[in-house]
């Protein structure tokens, strides 16, 4: 497992939506492959870095071809909207990185943040999380 603080593993052993796994913490209230890691930052708190795999448009359409021009679409949609993320919590927290890349015909969604309190932390992350299914479901 990636090594992770401290404080920081140990708010995310006791929130029921993580387990930790070879990255990180593997979020296991998605059916998406979504994890997070943190890491200490220089000043206050610890940077998170929440990752979610999701299929691309046209691997969860069955039985049809999607054409590029609607699947590049899509995706800068996708891209797009994933830049709200820090409106879905109701915690002051800004993203330091947003950004959605195409790998092995997934879309991996990466947001970064820095937060100060652990706890916190892990409930920002899950929600995060839940905003990219739910942009991705929205999106379909």
């Amino acid at each position: 497992m990636t090594t992770v603080p401290s404080a920081v593993a140990s708010a995310f052993d006791d929130h029921d939506a993580f387990e930790p796994d070879e990255e990180g913490y593997r979020v296991t209230t998605t059916v998406f492959d979504a994890t997070v890691t943190a890491s200490d930052t220089d000043g206050v708190g610890h940077e998170y870095t929440v990752t979610v795999r999701t299929p691309m448009l046209d691997a969860a359409v069955e039985g049809e071809v999607v054409g590029p021009a609607v699947e590049d679409g899509w995706f800068e949609t996708y891209e797009r909207r994933l830049e709200d993320a820090a409106g879905a919590t109701r915690a002051r927290v800004d993203l330091d990185e947003s950004r959605l890349r195409v790998d092995d015909g997934q879309a991996v969604a990466t947001l970064v943040f820095s937060y100060g309190d652990p706890g916190q932390a892990a409930a920002i992350a899950k929600t995060f999380v839940e905003y990219v299914e739910g942009t991705y479901v929205e999106g379909i």
